[in-house]
């Protein structure tokens, strides 16, 4: 089960190491996250974050900017995938880019033929968006018998309920509130959220 932290959706103090902070602390996916900010925001954000980095990360606005990184991953939420023709999917697909989206039903994961990953949510009450409650309900399971991308959970995910996602059959975990909402905590609640993966799968394993 893989952790995906995704970036507060404003500026933060210090962001950009914190953000290699995380990643030295063992973090394989980040999502770029920033709906304010214009593409030189973002492309000054990106030079501060360490070049080793950049696969990892994926670009959820002005996807042109990816190019100039040598970045491969492209998110599209689920408003920017309705209004995009499969043609520009099947495009990127060809040039090498693995694509992301975010949807809130379930059923929709079986029709989306471009993409490699998926965020499902919310799964539980969200951390960084007070009243943004649990659609799913708690005896979810995720049956992916007819599904070909990896879905990550997304809402409200902290180590508490790590475990209950985990048990959800979901192949990752998005996190956003945990990591930003103190960001002087950040790589520690990181690292939490680590360890209780890490404890999880060893149990899973010994099964």
């Amino acid at each position: 089960m893989q952790l995906v932290v995704i970036s507060h959706p404003e500026a933060v103090a210090n962001e950009a190491r914190i953000i290699n902070q995380l990643f030295e602390a063992g973090l394989t996916r980040f999502h770029l996250r920033k709906p304010g900010y214009d593409a030189n925001q973002i492309t000054n954000l990106l030079k501060q974050i360490d070049e080793q980095y950049y696969h990892h990360i994926a670009l959820h606005q002005h996807h042109a900017i990816a190019r100039n990184f040598g970045m491969e991953r492209l998110h599209y939420t689920e408003q920017q995938r309705l209004n995009t023709d499969t043609e520009t999917l099947a495009k990127q697909n060809r040039k090498g880019y693995i694509l992301s989206t975010s949807v809130h039903d379930a059923a929709t994961l079986q029709t989306l033929k471009w993409f490699d990953n998926a965020f499902l949510g919310p799964v539980f009450n969200s951390i960084s968006k007070p009243g943004y409650q649990a659609k799913l309900p708690s005896s979810f399971y995720l049956d992916k018998q007819y599904i070909n991308l990896n879905i990550i959970a997304l809402g409200g995910i902290d180590v508490s309920n790590l475990r209950k996602a985990r048990a959800m059959n979901f192949d990752g975990a998005a996190v956003l509130g945990t990591i930003w909402n103190k960001p002087e905590q950040a790589v520690a609640n990181f690292k939490n959220l680590k360890q209780e993966l890490q404890i999880l799968t060893e149990n899973h394993d010994d099964r």
